[in-house]
Order: C-alpha cells, then sequence, then structure tokens
C-alpha cells in the first residue's frame, strides 16, 4: 500500500482563497517578521526553508510564512488565472484581476506603507537581489512576494500596487518560487537571533562591498598545503590585516565590478594594487 506524503506544515490544504499559514496562530511571537506568498504551488513551502537554522527559527515564531493558492481566485471550471497576450505572441500572462484578488487577501492586516511592508514580484526584469537589500527588507514587518509563471503578470498589477521588482539573475527559471525561498532565506537570517553567533553575520561577504576573506581549518597541513602562517600566528592585528588584504585581493579577483564600486566610494585607481 502506498504510503500519502504529508504535506510541509501543521495545516492540510482546502479550497479557501484565504492565506494559509505553515505554523499554528500560536507559535508565531509578537512582531515576528512575517512573509506571505502569492503562489501556483504552494505545496512547494516552506521547502528548504523548513530545515538547518531558517527552520529552527520558523518552528520558534521568530519568523513566520503564509500562502496565498493563487488558484483559488481562478475563473472558470478550470480556476483559469491566465490568459493570451494583448498584440498576439507566444505564452500566456497571468490576468491582473486575479492576482489583483489574491493581494486583495494578503494585504489584510498588513502596514499600507511600502516602507515597512513591500510587495516584491520575482521577475527577471527586476533590479538584481543584493545582500544590502535583505538588510533593508529585514528591518521591514515583513513583505508580500509574487511568484510568477508562464511569461509573467499584467504590468498594470506593478503600476497600480506599486511593486518592487526583483531578480536573482541573468537566467529564466520556471517559476517564482526558488527565488522566493533564496530571497526569504537571505532576509530572515539576518533577523536578530535567528542565527546564534551574529559576528558570523557581521564578517561574511558583502560587508563594505567586499567579499570574504579566505577561511582555513584544522588540519593545518593537508596535502602538502599549508595554512597562511599569520593565521596561526596568534597576533590578532596581523590575522585581521591579512584577512583585510584577502578580502581586497579576492574582490579584485572575481567580482570586478565589486572592486570598482569600493574603489571609487574610498577615490582610490581600481586598477592598482
Amino acid at each position: 500500500m502506498t504510503k500519502l506524503l504529508k504535506s510541509h506544515g501543521s495545516m492540510s490544504i482546502s479550497a479557501s482563497t484565504k492565506p494559509r499559514r505553515l505554523m499554528k496562530d500560536s507559535y508565531l511571537k509578537k512582531g515576528a517578521w512575517l512573509t506571505k506568498v502569492i503562489t501556483l504551488f504552494p505545496e512547494i513551502f516552506p521547502g528548504v526553508l523548513g530545515s538547518s537554522i531558517v527552520g529552527k527559527a520558523l518552528h520558534e515564531g521568530l519568523w513566520g510564512i503564509e500562502t496565498i493558492d493563487l488558484r483559488k481566485f481562478g475563473e472558470g471550471k478550470h480556476r483559469n488565472v491566465d490568459d493570451t497576450p494583448y498584440g498576439g505572441g507566444a505564452g500566456m500572462i497571468i490576468r491582473a484581476d486575479i492576482v489583483g484578488a489574491a493581494l486583495e487577501q494578503a494585504s489584510i492586516g498588513t502596514p499600507s506603507s511600502r516602507k515597512e511592508w513591500p510587495i516584491i514580484y520575482l521577475s527577471p526584469k527586476g533590479k538584481l537581489f543584493s545582500q544590502s537589500r535583505a538588510r533593508r527588507l529585514a528591518k521591514c514587518a515583513g513583505a508580500t512576494l509574487i511568484c510568477g509563471r508562464f511569461e509573467g503578470i499584467d504590468q498594470r498589477l506593478i503600476e497600480h500596487y506599486d511593486i518592487e521588482e526583483v531578480s536573482f539573475g541573468d537566467f529564466i527559471l520556471t517559476g517564482g518560487e526558488i527565488a522566493a525561498q533564496a530571497l526569504i532565506d537571505a532576509t530572515v537570517r539576518l533577523i536578530p537571533t535567528v542565527v546564534g553567533n551574529q559576528m558570523s553575520i557581521v564578517e561574511e561577504s558583502f560587508k563594505d562591498g567586499l567579499l570574504e576573506h579566505s577561511h582555513y581549518t584544522k588540519p593545518a597541513l593537508w596535502k602538502d598545503l599549508a595554512v597562511p602562517d599569520v593565521l596561526l600566528s596568534g597576533n590578532h592585528a596581523k590575522i585581521k590585516s591579512w584577512r583585510r588584504k584577502e578580502a581586497e585581493k579576492l574582490t579584485k579577483q572575481k567580482r570586478p565590478d565589486l572592486w570598482r564600486a569600493y574603489s571609487e566610494k574610498r577615490a582610490k585607481n581600481p586598477d592598482e594594487d
């Protein structure tokens, strides 16, 4: 007999347009960061967000997630959410009235200010997501995320609801769910108390616009490759200086775009060593 797999979270999926919180209300602590995700595939969540440090924080109520099934707002026998594009062309467009109804549902109980509660559409046309955007997002009360499918959503939605478009790179995914989970993970880990050692967040890549320095641990000698002597010296001032120089070197080698921006802020010539 085939064993049926249980869905993530503690609530079952029902035919309702109301948001589905993946943990019981009693688990969500007062003031906890909350995200509402509009998707055609609510069963995908929490996915990887239910594991490791972020998953532990979810179970402890340090942040919360609600999924809003876009299909429930569809029309007709098959709950259609899309239609052919005006002007012709390949693919289908998710309708403005369908997503609009889902957004109205998602807005219940959330701040009206986009600074406090942004609406984000995961889109290849959006601005590239960054660590600085994750920091700003972590300071918000929460966010509503729209996971696109097909050729995208009707442009009028973006204009009417002041939606922020966010991209994760110059490539195309079948939908926005994977990008949404990446955005949530990058944001939630910046919430105080989610990551135990806060210094591990402070001293990581993109701090001050640089990549993080290289890391080493035991054994001190492996396959004739030794750990840099300075890291074994016990001289914290020298170690700090080495790590800074290493971060600058790696940034210049691997991310010339970041290095140029870093140099310009400090009135340095990016081509000089």
